[in-house]
């Protein structure tokens, strides 16, 4: 009797991702402006929504403040704080969120754009 090898079945064969030896943006300069350019549109995006969520929730109790009279309408049974806080904020900050992800995503294709004609038209040498 002949014996056969025993061969170990994991799973299908992975391709793995060969890195690059510099993150976009590091290669040269204009690279490097890019790269900042990047990351001053993420910083201006999360600056503006930062802005807009202190404004939109964190004037409430201000506005409350301001107009007790506010407080004592009742809708539906229910104070209208109460329902501003425990209900309407929460489309808000799904706006929010959906907004500044919409923006970041826009501000890494263009990055990407970029550096993909940059790259054709600079090709790295391979040494």
């Amino acid at each position: 009797m002949s014996e056969q090898q025993r061969v170990r079945v994991t799973g299908p064969p992975r391709r793995r991702r060969i890195p690059r030896g510099q993150s976009p943006g590091e290669s040269d300069r204009l690279g490097e402006i890019y790269l900042g350019s990047l990351m001053r549109d993420q910083l201006v995006s999360a600056a503006i929504t930062l802005v807009l969520l202190t404004i939109g929730i964190g004037s409430l109790p201000l506005v409350f403040w301001l107009f007790p009279g506010l407080a004592s309408i009742a809708p539906l049974g229910i104070p209208l704080p109460w329902i501003l806080l425990g209900v309407l904020v929460y489309p808000f900050l799904v706006l929010l969120g959906w907004l500044y992800v919409r923006r970041a995503e826009r501000s890494e294709a263009a990055f990407a754009e970029l550096n993909h004609k940059h790259d054709q038209v600079y090709p790295e040498d391979d040494e």
